[in-house]
């Protein structure tokens, strides 16, 4: 077994500026040892290196008066923890363009890119093809280190200050593209351009390919050194990131570690998940910290989706201007150190499986992220599976991953993989049932009808003034005074094939447009055939099909009208029996897993200090009732952070009841077995 197998990471990433090269190592490890880490991972290579390099080609640090590389790794080592080598080959000094400018990234008009002395490389140039080898080679020459974490791979044209540049034209990506598709390269990166869709699968391809080359390069070298960059092809530990920026549009989005955990945790069966909390506020402003209340619910929800923790600040803490966070921080390590044996190795007992698009399509993605928000706030306990992941042919999908899953929702992609498609059409006739919303499977008509016995007749784009009616107050028992519920953006207009072996049911019929204004006009609006949900029953005993030919995902995402999540919620809670029933408000995440003794482990992050934008204190949340169904018998319950014992109560049936009395940032209950 290799050292990061047990998923028990406690990372801690020093970004090291230039300045940082002759830090005080025995301070750095001090302070890794107040945060309780067992991994630190620090710049080795790339754009500069922190170590005497003898290679030509790789900027040393000026102000590197000692082997910093050879001083850490040992020191690390003496103190028991691991180190993870940082590279970052996207970029490199100017002085090495100087010399090699057929190594980097050009403009369409043949500019390369100069940040403050750090030009863009290209991934089909030798610089990254060949000569990051050598720099990696030399690295694992020299110094036991025990990962290597490559920052910005692939395919980066924006600088530090998000200035957009386009695609790269250089010599190396034009033959290549041309090579390998016959074709020019893309006039734009625009869906628009015949040519981008090919250069998409070309991006995809050139990335795998040299993650390959890395793979085997680091693997014959040895084969316990961790491989981790933020693609998951060929590596061991898929690094994701939670983040802010000033820039970013809102909502604010608060699951952002829930998500990228759960997003990797049981898509694949050979890789873990690093998702790091990144202390800064901003690129620009990489001095001052979030608030330490998000840190927490970062840090959190990484252990309760089943990661370890991870956090990062630049340079090095002596120095750090913001240390308002260190100790919240430094909480949660203690927190896992003391309870590691728990964590990293949880089973989800899902009801439900959320597949998660392909990022090409920002609509999909917000259905995603809409659909998530409604399980987490309705308590659905739910695995999250990435759709590239989505293939038992593949090295996807845990095999833990489908046990008692009793529905699968596809949130708005547009197209699946035909094996894809098969294991889908597989899982159905094994009493699963199938939800599509945000009109997913759009670009594959015959595997539509096939799944979910429907037809496009076509989209209505302008819906303006346009409703569902709530037509069965017993299937939306949500809405007993509301009859009518918004639809803004596009809306399908769905015919159901007769030929389908079972019988549909279509609910929600849709209101069409009318005039709206001035208030004296706003009258007229009439019932179509067309529904907002069809349901298919199959004859032959299998699971449900369900269809929405609208965006209910991305309105509750965008908007946060709870009409658009009751219309799934209601329609699931009514077709699937839940492992989990609890009093708890939205604001509250629930985690329900079963530990590999066969206990079961029930944790709850409070999420009532968030106001949309801020983060501040949590509100102490009393009286928190839950009801358990499909539990192995337990014997005792035990908080975690107190080990004071809970009541517990067992029916007839055998459901298991419990009250957590206080929640304040976050509790777990070990019911034991």
């Amino acid at each position: 077994m290799t050292w990061w197998q047990n998923n028990q990471l406690r990372l801690i990433q020093n970004n090291l500026r230039e300045t940082d090269a002759n830090l005080d190592v025995d301070l750095l490890i001090r302070d890794l040892q107040e945060f309780n880490a067992n991994v630190l991972m620090m710049n080795a290579g790339g754009i500069v290196a922190f170590y005497p390099s003898t290679l030509e080609y790789q900027y040393i640090s000026s102000s590197l008066e000692k082997d910093l590389l050879a001083e850490t790794v040992s020191k690390v080592h003496e103190a028991g923890m691991r180190f993870i080598a940082r590279f970052d080959f996207s970029k490199a000094h100017e002085s090495i363009y100087a010399k090699r400018p057929e190594w980097f990234y050009r403009t369409k008009a043949g500019e390369a890119v100069n940040y403050h002395g750090i030009m863009h490389t290209c991934l089909n140039s030798y610089y990254q093809q060949e000569y990051s080898l050598i720099m990696i080679d030399e690295v694992l020459s020299k110094y036991p280190v025990d990962g290597v974490f490559f920052n910005m791979f692939g395919y980066k044209t924006q600088d530090y200050s998000g200035r957009e540049y386009g695609l790269c034209y250089c010599d190396n990506c034009s033959k290549r593209f041309k090579d390998m598709f016959s074709l020019e390269l893309p006039e734009q990166a625009n869906d628009s351009d015949p040519n981008y869709a090919s250069y998409k699968q070309f991006q995809e391809i050139t990335t795998r390919d040299m993650l390959d080359v890395i793979h085997a390069f680091v693997k014959a070298k040895n084969p316990d050194v961790a491989i981790s960059t933020y693609h998951h092809h060929k590596v061991d530990i898929i690094r994701k990131e939670s983040n802010t920026a000033l820039s970013r549009s809102h909502p604010v989005w608060p699951y952002s570690a829930s998500e990228n955990v759960m997003s990797v945790e049981n898509s694949w069966n050979d890789k873990l998940v690093s998702n790091c909390s990144i202390n800064a506020i901003d690129l620009q402003y990489r001095f001052t910290g979030v608030s330490k209340y998000e840190s927490q619910i970062r840090l959190y929800e990484n252990i309760a989706a089943g990661s370890g923790l991870d956090f990062c600040i630049i340079g090095q803490f002596a120095d750090y201007t913001d240390r308002g966070n260190f100790e919240s921080v430094q909480e949660v390590f203690r927190f896992h150190r003391d309870n590691e044996q728990y964590y990293g190795n949880l089973r989800p007992m899902s009801d439900v499986v959320l597949i998660k698009p392909n990022g090409f399509n920002r609509s999909a993605s917000r259905e995603y992220l809409g659909v998530f928000k409604m399980l987490k706030e309705q308590h659905v306990v739910f695995t999250v599976v990435e759709q590239d992941a989505f293939d038992e042919d593949s090295n996807g999908i845990n095999s833990d991953t489908l046990r008692g899953v009793q529905a699968i929702i596809i949130p708005g992609p547009l197209t699946m993989e035909p094996s894809q498609i098969d294991l889908l059409a597989q899982l159905r006739e094994a009493g699963v049932h199938l939800i599509a919303t945000g009109r997913a499977l759009y670009g594959n008509a015959d595997e539509l009808k096939r799944l979910f016995g429907v037809k496009y007749e076509g989209i209505l784009e302008l819906t303006d003034a346009a409703y569902v009616q709530i037509d069965d107050r017993h299937l939306f028992p949500s809405f007993p005074e509301r009859d009518w519920l918004v639809v803004s953006g596009k809306f399908g207009y769905m015919s159901y094939d007769q030929s389908s072996k079972g019988s549909f049911q279509t609910h929600l019929p849709f209101i069409a447009p009318s005039t709206f204004g001035p208030p004296e006009r706003a009258f007229g609006h009439q019932p179509t055939l067309y529904a907002g949900v069809g349901i298919l029953d199959y004859e032959d005993g299998g699971g449900k099909a369900l269809y929405y030919p609208w965006s209910i995902g991305e309105l509750y995402y965008k908007h946060g009208f709870e009409d658009h999540k009751f219309v799934l919620t209601d329609v699931l809670s009514e077709i699937i029996p839940l492992h989990l029933e609890t009093n708890a408000p939205p604001s509250v995440e629930l985690f329900l897993d079963q530990l590999p003794d066969g206990s079961t482990m029930l944790q709850f992050i409070n999420l009532s200090g968030f106001n949309g934008v801020s983060y501040h204190k949590p509100l102490p949340i009393r009286d928190i009732h839950v009801l358990m169904h499909g539990l192995k018998k337990p014997i005792e319950a035990k908080l975690l952070h107190s080990g004071k014992s809970v009541d517990l109560r067992i029916d007839e049936s055998g459901d298991v009841s419990l009250t957590l009395e206080m929640l304040e940032q976050y509790e777990s209950i070990v019911l034991h077995s």
